[in-house]
């Protein structure tokens, strides 16, 4: 008797695990679905979000897209390929491995922020050099009227950068491109004097001396990394100047840690542009640079800019100290650009001499 009653309930306790199984089978089995369906979706935008960070190849300053189906005539009109390479970027930006990613809102796109600040990079020089056909290389003088289409042109890029809807900013950016695509086309219309771009000495100092500026900002953020005490010379070399509020005489600079990354993306973003724009403008300023015997800095000033877009071995952005065992990528990026922007400045020196 003892025996069946334990029999009788291990047959109750196994039917109780029955009817409970049957009431969780099919909340079960979706419950198991829709964790496999979730980490294979996981898994996939994490190898696609491996796939869309690498960074896109290099554009030939005098084979570019925009350049391709013109005719001879057209290729050699003044400011052709200077025109033709913007273009290029701002398509490669556009259209790259996983297209543009800073407005995503979904996995792995949101994820991206190195690509992100890359692509801010690239987009704060295409911005600098739209303002700078709009007011000074499409123009004679101050006086003269600007362009139609640079002048709409530039108002899409300085479209913020994170749209994804209404309009998205894709979308606003290739309009951008289209108007500086019509002007391409003005410019190689001899039957037309729409639409100018002059390769003068002082136009080129005025992009130089924008640019100039952006790489000093981003050497300084790239070398902060460590941080470093520095003194406040911002009234320095004018003892009448005065600013609008009190600042310390002395005070510790340093990008935030998390930061760290994001600087020198967007330096390696700005950088890779400055490349191909510095080729074509060799192209379309070469007269100008030969007669003051500059174009060898201009190209010192490119060969100082390659070795910032070497591949990156490690896996992350190391941070270590200026003369400690780790490396510090924000470190050799900085020294890189530093150079580079010395010899810029060489360079507007040399185009200032008779």
């Amino acid at each position: 008797m003892k025996w069946k009653f334990w029999q009788s309930n291990d047959t109750d306790i196994t039917q109780d695990h029955s009817e409970a199984n049957d009431n969780k089978g099919p909340w079960g089995t979706v419950t198991r679905v829709a964790s496999a369906l979730i980490g294979l979706y996981l898994l996939g935008a994490i190898a696609t979000g491996i796939f869309w960070s690498l960074e896109p190849a290099g554009i030939d300053a005098f084979n570019t897209s925009g350049q391709e189906s013109a005719t001879a005539s057209e290729k050699s009109v003044t400011g052709s390929t200077t025109t033709a390479t913007f273009i290029a970027v701002t398509e490669k930006m556009l259209n790259k491995s996983g297209g543009y990613l800073s407005n995503d809102i979904f996995p792995p796109g949101v994820w991206l922020d190195n690509m992100h600040n890359w692509e801010f990079g690239v987009l704060t020089l295409l911005r600098d050099t739209a303002r700078v056909y709009r007011n000074d290389l499409s123009r004679s003088q101050s006086q003269s009227a600007e362009n139609k289409n640079l002048a709409e042109a530039e108002g899409k890029f300085f479209f913020k950068n994170d749209s994804w809807f209404l309009p998205s900013t894709e979308n606003t950016y290739a309009e951008g491109i289209d108007f500086f695509k019509v002007y391409q086309q003005q410019l190689a219309n001899n039957q037309n004097n729409e639409a100018q771009f002059y390769a003068r000495a002082d136009n080129l100092q005025q992009w130089l001396a924008t640019t100039e500026t952006r790489l000093g900002s981003l050497s300084q953020r790239l070398s902060a990394s460590v941080g470093k005490r520095q003194l406040n010379t911002d009234l320095a070399g004018d003892s009448s100047a005065s600013q609008s509020t009190n600042a310390p005489s002395d005070q510790l600079v340093q990008t935030p840690w998390l930061e760290i990354d994001d600087v020198f993306y967007e330096a390696r973003g700005f950088t890779w542009a400055l490349i191909h724009l510095l080729k074509a403008v060799e192209n379309d300023f070469g007269e100008v640079l030969d007669k003051k015997a500059a174009r060898v800095s201009l190209r010192q000033i490119i060969r100082e800019l390659e070795p910032t877009q070497q591949t990156l071995w490690s896996p992350m952005v190391l941070n270590g100290d200026g003369f400690g065992i780790v490396a510090n990528h924000s470190l050799i990026m900085a020294s890189h650009i530093s150079r580079t922007n010395a010899a810029i400045t060489d360079l507007r020196a040399l185009l200032t001499q008779g």
